[in-house]
C-alpha cells in the first residue's frame, strides 16, 4: 500500500544528512587532534594512542553538539574512534564488519536521514492507549513506526472489532512483525513504507512513538488529513506549541501518552 517516497539524493541534501554531517565532523576533528598531539610532543610528553583516540572522540562530540545534531550522535562520535581502536587491537576479520553493517542497515534503514531511531514502547503503554479508545466497532488504528509490532498486535487481540495496522520502513522489524502476526494468527496488518505516504484520514487513531525531530511535521499532517474526532497519540514526546487535549499516565515515573483530538 505505502512505499518509500521519491527522495532524490542531491549534493545539498547529502550534506544535510545527519550521518554525513557526523562523518565530516569526525574527519574534521583529525586536524585539531593532530595539533594537540604535536603540542604535547613538543612539550616532551607525547600522547599515547589511547589518549589520542579519546581526544579525537571528545572533539568530535563537542563539534556534534555545536552543530545541533540529535543527542545520540554525540555518544556515537565519542565512542567511534575508540571502537575502531578496539577492533584493530582485536584483529577482527573484515567480514564481521560487513555482517554487522548489514544487520544494522536492515534494522535502522533510513534513520540516517529521518533521525528517528528504534524506540520500542511497552505493554503498559499499550494498555493505557487501549483504555482510551472509543468503544465503537470498526475503529481504524495505525501505529506509525511499528517496530516489532507489539503495539498493533496487542490492540488487535484486545479489540477484535477494530482494524489495527502498523507501518514500518526498516525491513527487518517489518518482516519480523509480519511473520510474527502470521504465525500467531493475529489480525494485525503490517505495511512496509513511509508514513508520509499514508493518508491519515483513513484512520480514526494514529499512534506514534517517533522522535522530537519529526513531531511538528507529524502533527501538521494529522491536522491536515484526519477527520473530525480523530485522535493523534504520542508516547513521551509533546508537540510544542500544541497543547494536548489529554495526558495519559502509563506507569509511575514513566513518560505519559499525549492525546490530541481533531
Amino acid at each position: 500500500m505505502a512505499a518509500e517516497p521519491g527522495w532524490r539524493l542531491t549534493p545539498s541534501r547529502l550534506l544535510r544528512l545527519p550521518a554525513v554531517r557526523a562523518l565530516l565532523v569526525q574527519a574534521g576533528a583529525l586536524l585539531p587532534t593532530a595539533g594537540c598531539a604535536w603540542l604535547f610532543d613538543s612539550a616532551g610528553r607525547p600522547l599515547t594512542l589511547l589518549e589520542g583516540v579519546l581526544l579525537q572522540g571528545a572533539i568530535a562530540m563537542l563539534a556534534t553538539w555545536k552543530i545541533g545534531l540529535a543527542p545520540w550522535w554525540r555518544v556515537i562520535q565519542l565512542l567511534f574512534p575508540l571502537a575502531l581502536l578496539a577492533a584493530l587491537a582485536l584483529r577482527l576479520p573484515p567480514v564481521l564488519f560487513l555482517i554487522v553493517f548489514l544487520v544494522l542497515l536492515g534494522w535502522y534503514w533510513s534513520t540516517f536521514r529521518t533521525q528517528v531511531p528504534y524506540y520500542p514502547s511497552h505493554p503498559a503503554v499499550w494498555r493505557a492507549v487501549e483504555s482510551q479508545l472509543p468503544a465503537r466497532a470498526g475503529l481504524r488504528i495505525i501505529d506509525v513506526g511499528s517496530g516489532l509490532g507489539g503495539f498493533a498486535m496487542h490492540l488487535a487481540a484486545a479489540r477484535p472489532d477494530a482494524q489495527c495496522s502498523g507501518i514500518e520502513l526498516a525491513p527487518v522489524p517489518y518482516l519480523y512483525s509480519k511473520w510474527r502476526a502470521r504465525l500467531t494468527s493475529n489480525n494485525a496488518r503490517f505495511i512496509r513504507g513511509d508514513y508520509e505516504k499514508l493518508h491519515f484520514g483513513d484512520y480514526d487513531v494514529v499512534f506514534a512513538y517517533l522522535s522530537p525531530a519529526v513531531m511538528v511535521a507529524l502533527f501538521a499532517k494529522a491536522k491536515r488529513e484526519m477527520k473530525p474526532g480523530g485522535l493523534l497519540m504520542s508516547y513521551e514526546f509533546q508537540i510544542p506549541p500544541f497543547k494536548p487535549d489529554k495526558t495519559i499516565d502509563t506507569t509511575e515515573g514513566a513518560p505519559p501518552v499525549y492525546v490530541w483530538v481533531f
